[in-house]
């Protein structure tokens, strides 16, 4: 275990720090307003009832095969 501890520490050690997948480029900053965006369209398309339902169905579920 501590040699591949050791191995991966010394690659990732010895990786260029410019990178391209360690930076992206940002298009939009408002993260509130898409949380805002996403969390409207998950409610108008019904999904949020769906996970209401599931979740209501897997509780009693979960209740029914427990034992004790």
């Amino acid at each position: 275990m501590n040699y591949y501890s050791d191995l991966i520490s010394q690659l990732l050690w010895h990786l260029p720090v410019n990178l391209t997948w360690l930076a992206q480029t940002i298009h939009d900053p408002n993260v509130v307003g898409q949380i805002q965006k996403t969390w409207s369209h998950f409610v108008q398309t019904g999904q949020v009832w769906a996970l209401l339902i599931g979740l209501v169905i897997g509780y009693i579920i979960r209740n029914l095969t427990s034992y004790g």
